[in-house]
C-alpha cells in the first residue's frame, strides 16, 4: 500500500492524520459543527454523508453509524449525539 504522501502530498497526508486524530478524541461531531476550521458539512444524496476539508482539493468523506446522530437525508445530523462514524472515503472536492 502507498504512503499517504505519495497519494496526496505531504500537506495533505498531515492533515489527514490530524483530522483523523481529532474524530478519534472527540466525544460526539458537536466539535467539528461549522465554524470549525475544517469545513465539516452535510451532503445530503441517497444517504446522509460528511465531508470535512483536507488540502484542496480533498475531502474526508464520512458518514454518522451506529445508535446516535439522524441518518436520513431530509432530517440532517444530531451533531451532538454522533459518537461514531464510518470512513467512507478521501475524494477530490468536485467529485
Amino acid at each position: 500500500m502507498k504512503d499517504l504522501e505519495e497519494i496526496y502530498g505531504r500537506e495533505c497526508a498531515s492533515r489527514l492524520r490530524r483530522r483523523l486524530d481529532d474524530l478519534i478524541a472527540a466525544p460526539s461531531l458537536e466539535m467539528f459543527r461549522p465554524p470549525f476550521p475544517g469545513q465539516c458539512r452535510e451532503r445530503k444524496e441517497k444517504k446522509l454523508k460528511l465531508t470535512l476539508d483536507l488540502h484542496h482539493p480533498y475531502q474526508l468523506v464520512f458518514e454518522p453509524c451506529g445508535d446516535g446522530g439522524v441518518q436520513t437525508w431530509t432530517d440532517g445530523v444530531d451533531w451532538k449525539t454522533v459518537k461514531a462514524i464510518r470512513i467512507l472515503d478521501v475524494e477530490g472536492a468536485d467529485a
